[in-house]
């Protein structure tokens, strides 16, 4: 089989790539392992439920933003979003509350009475962040490019934002701890725990200029999609078909294709197929994945494969669950993230410390009459669930203490829910890796590093120049982030007249 474009992994930033090249007209091919598109996107199933594994938050669904950009030049509509009030609510150990949303007025408000102790300063650094995030996604929605552009360019870019574009170049490489000074233990924690779902690492990893499009973007409002992120997927999946591309589930990719000089020319499948590519070949799998499965360690250059030893991510462990409407209906939000100990001896350690709560609305029936689906989220190191275990009952038996733990945590710290709710079936990192094949199941991105938010080349690029990757792993940032990649990528490989 021939292709001009063959795209590995039918997950969001696959398949976005692929919606937009097949109808600006590239004959491309898009191979899935699983019977569904979607990957992590995808929900999962189970006695009349439909349960996100995600937070279930949504960002840049506003006009001109970057999905209804993606989403103008397709030729179906986008799925059906609803604006979430609040985006969700953070509640402390102390079980004080704060309601994260657009009105800058009541957040501030909550903020004043949860921190006394540093009230003016938790409002000047939100404001300050606030006026950075929205500048950036300004610039962002204007060049999607940015964030790759040289130094030369973006500086211009900003100092034509005047003062909000000269702090932004201030800050540089500054983490968000390097803004907390003078503020409370307390105030830090509630910054880790957001930053913790919202860009996968605390104060002291997250970098400041990254921390500002993250919250800021749940000040603006986050949304929520009809049938979650996995009818995102199947949106995008029916648009490569309708534009004349290519969608092949239960179709493994095993490698990448070589000729006799050594150059990539398509992949091989597990089924013995050849697919040739003469044009691109573009990866929705983890760096790690891409390198190590497609590519092959051995043609994998020496500094990379170093690098990618140093990369970690989270694993997630999930608990699926089911509530009754009328206990749903009384709590304060949808999306709650629960901080379940200050951890005051220590660095910020999100494992066994905070829960996030995201439960299908109302007017979203993906449950049986009377009830919703509920996805509880919380983090585990994801090496432990693949090292130590001598048998499949030790494995079940560490997944019921999990289990057992995030229950009690949760009723702790909601305890409003009381007998309403009850647990469908739970998720750990080695079903996401059976799933999903991605390296220890680790999932929503890499953990952050002090490296700079300007990463000077675009993330897509390997070490093979016909080679191109768009995932979580290469967009820090959330979906937005792999979205806004996937229309970059397009527009190198098929510029949009």
């Amino acid at each position: 089989m021939d292709c001009e474009v063959v795209v590995v992994g039918g997950g969001i930033g696959g398949l976005t790539v692929a919606a937009l090249l097949a109808q600006r007209g590239v004959n491309v091919c898009l191979f899935e392992r699983q019977a569904e598109v979607g990957g992590c996107a995808a929900n999962f199933e189970k006695f009349g439920y439909s349960f996100e594994q995600s937070y279930g938050l949504y960002s840049s669904w506003e006009p001109d933003e970057i999905h209804r950009r993606i989403f103008a030049e397709l030729p179906v509509e986008p799925p059906e979003i609803h604006a979430l009030d609040p985006s969700y609510v953070v509640r402390l150990p102390d079980q004080c509350q704060v309601a994260v949303g657009k009105s800058a007025e009541q957040f501030e408000q909550s903020l004043r009475e949860v921190f006394p102790e540093c009230a003016a300063q938790a409002i000047e650094f939100y404001r300050e962040l606030d006026l950075a995030g929205t500048t950036l996604r300004q610039l962002l929605q204007q060049n999607p490019e940015l964030l790759s552009s040289s130094k030369t360019n973006r500086t211009y870019r900003l100092l034509g934002k005047g003062k909000a574009g000269v702090k932004i170049l201030a800050a540089g490489s500054d983490t968000v701890a390097a803004h907390l000074n003078g503020l409370s233990f307390r105030f830090r924690r509630f910054v880790d725990a957001q930053l913790q779902i919202l860009a996968q690492g605390n104060s002291t990893q997250v970098l400041y200029l990254q921390a500002a499009i993250a919250l800021s973007e749940a000040h603006r409002g986050m949304f929520s999609i009809r049938g979650g992120s996995a009818a995102l997927a199947a949106r995008l999946a029916d648009s490569t078909r309708t534009s004349g591309g290519s969608v092949r589930l239960n179709a493994p990719v095993l490698r990448l294709a070589y000729n006799s000089a050594g150059n990539a020319v398509g992949v091989d499948m597990l089924s013995g197929e050849r697919v040739t590519a003469s044009r691109a070949i573009v990866s929705n799998l983890t760096l790690w994945d891409t390198y190590g499965k497609l590519v092959g360690l051995n043609r994998t250059p020496t500094d990379i494969r170093k690098a990618l030893q140093t990369l970690r991510g989270w694993g997630a462990y999930l608990m699926f669950l089911s509530l009754e409407d009328e206990a749903a209906d009384a709590l304060a939000g949808e999306r709650f993230l629960a901080l379940t100990d200050w951890q005051a001896d220590r660095e910020y350690d999100p494992q066994g410390q905070q829960l996030f709560f995201n439960a299908a609305p109302g007017w979203d029936k993906r449950a049986p009459a009377g009830k919703r689906a509920v996805t509880v989220h919380a983090f585990t190191e994801a090496d432990a669930w693949f090292t130590f275990h001598s048998n499949e009952e030790e494995l079940e038996a560490r997944d019921q203490q999990m289990l057992e733990a995030c229950w009690q945590r949760l009723h702790k710290m909601m305890p409003e829910l009381g007998a309403s709710v009850e647990v469908i079936d739970s998720f750990n990192p080695r079903g996401y890796y059976e799933s999903t094949r991605r390296k220890l199941g680790m999932v929503g991105g890499l953990v952050p590093t002090r490296t700079q938010f300007w990463p000077g080349q675009a993330a897509y690029l390997t070490s093979l120049p016909n080679l191109f990757n768009v995932s979580d792993t290469t967009s820090a940032g959330g979906l937005e982030a792999v979205s806004r990649a996937a229309l970059v990528l397009a527009d190198k490989l098929a510029p949009c007249l």
